[in-house]
């Protein structure tokens, strides 16, 4: 499932960005583009981390960025943006960032074998670390399906 919603079209990779918000509008934009969210999801989920939603920071320099599918989600869906240098969230030392991910999510169940399996990935050490140090969409392929994540 993590295979088919992290499509190639859905995977980026940036260098340079000048803030956390621009990561947000560049990790979000595939799912914009191929209408998953409208544009109110993508201001709701900079409001929320303006906001304090440092919450999204999973740790690792892994975010889950996300807000409620009543603020436009169309269909479920995932992205992913690798930034470089680091980014950090809510501009606070304490939370520097350099794989975002956007989920939106039609409603309370429809994403969860999604959110399993990204679990199960980023708890496994070795996983976690071939995810994290990807630099091209190959090599996110190769760690989605190579066996490292089981």
């Amino acid at each position: 499932m993590l295979i088919e919603q992290l499509s190639d079209d859905r995977i980026q990779f940036a260098t340079d960005l000048d803030g956390w918000r621009t990561a947000i509008e560049t990790v979000s934009r595939p799912l914009l583009d191929d209408g998953s969210i409208t544009r109110s999801y993508i201001d709701a989920m900079i409001e929320s981390i303006a906001g304090g939603g440092t919450y999204i920071d999973l740790g690792f320099g892994i975010a889950l960025a996300h807000t409620r599918p009543e603020k436009g989600v169309v269909r479920t869906g995932l992205s992913a943006l690798w930034v470089d240098p680091a980014v950090l969230l809510n501009d606070e030392e304490a939370h520097p960032i350099t794989l975002f991910f956007c989920l939106a999510a039609t409603d309370t169940e429809s994403h969860l074998s999604t959110m399993s399996e990204l679990a199960r990935l980023l708890s496994d050490d070795r996983a976690r670390a071939v995810l994290l140090s990807a630099r091209t969409t190959a090599d996110v392929r190769a760690a989605l399906t190579t066996g490292v994540i089981r």
